[in-house]
């Protein structure tokens, strides 16, 4: 997709890894969720560049046109991947911008990497233990998350994905988002892309073991290790941007995440906006993010 961007191939964590990249200066890594790619983030890539950062959007594992191993959708081997593309980008450290999974990756990365992290900022993303403990004791979060447990089936998910062309990332797209989104002319080329994005080879069943993992590792030994590895309190400072509208990860669950930072935090939740905070209101979202930004890249 042609744009302000260059487009190249990265090699870190042992694959391959497909990224847009705009601007000079301090590096900031945008990390995407479902059901989307790097594209999600094409305003933030040049309102970013334009503010003086070097921005990259990257295709998470098993997405678009990064490589779709049969393994590795553990927020474990996810984290891993994050800061060995920091390396391979040539810096040491970056700031972290993530949205839904993009998000969970981040707030791991700063827990298992904190060397790689200078920041985190995640949209609709609340810290994955926060949502853990929803999940355990708020049942209107259990209805919100119940699409999780439809993806924990074999088979049938992706290929719900996948038939007539997408058709179902665009239901989830229009019931996941807020309604002034969901009705702006714009929104037609957003599922249009986002539905041939899903249709690569391999990229509906990737999608797809993110929510396997998430869910089997509860009773699996190695997410008590994950759980006990990212208990701590990240020290970065952390932006939280959240959608009063999103109707799968509730407001009050995001809100619980300040139990896992212990230094600067802000928080925003944003009236009527549903889960793409990005996507929705992208200026507002891009000048929260330059003004956090801009205060963390000072000497």
């Amino acid at each position: 997709m042609p744009g302000p961007w260059t487009h190249r191939e990265v090699s870190a964590n042992g694959i391959r890894l497909h990224v847009a990249e705009a601007g000079r200066g301090p590096l900031v890594l945008l990390l995407h969720g479902f059901p989307e790619f790097w594209w999600s983030w094409r305003s933030q890539l040049t309102a970013l560049a334009d503010a003086g950062f070097r921005a990259v959007a990257v295709d998470l594992r098993g997405y678009g046109d990064s490589d779709k191993p049969p393994r590795g959708y553990d927020l474990w081997t996810l984290a891993g991947d994050v800061a060995g593309l920091v390396r391979a980008l040539g810096d040491t450290r970056a700031a972290l911008v993530g949205h839904d999974w993009g998000g969970l990756i981040a707030w791991s990365v700063a827990a298992l990497h904190a060397r790689s992290v200078s920041s985190v900022a995640v949209l609709a993303a609340p810290h994955p233990l926060a949502l853990r403990r929803a999940w355990i004791r708020d049942g209107g979060q259990r209805r919100a998350s119940r699409f999780v447990a439809g993806c924990q089936v074999p088979l049938l998910p992706e290929r719900r994905l996948v038939r007539d062309g997408g058709a179902h990332v665009e239901r989830i797209l229009r019931s996941w988002g807020g309604p002034r989104w969901t009705s702006d002319p714009g929104f037609a080329e957003v599922t249009r892309r986002n539905r041939a994005a899903m249709t690569i080879p391999g990229a509906a069943h990737s999608a797809c073991e993110y929510y396997r993992w998430v869910v089997r590792s509860q009773l699996r030994p190695d997410g008590h290790r994950f759980a006990a590895a990212i208990g701590h309190r990240i020290a970065v400072p952390v932006l939280q941007l959240h959608g009063t509208a999103d109707p799968c990860v509730l407001e009050r669950t995001a809100r619980g995440s300040d139990a896992w930072t212990a230094g600067e935090h802000r928080y925003h939740a944003l009236d009527g906006v549903g889960h793409f905070v990005h996507q929705e209101e992208p200026e507002l979202t891009n000048t929260l993010l330059t003004e956090f930004l801009a205060a963390g890249s000072r000497p």
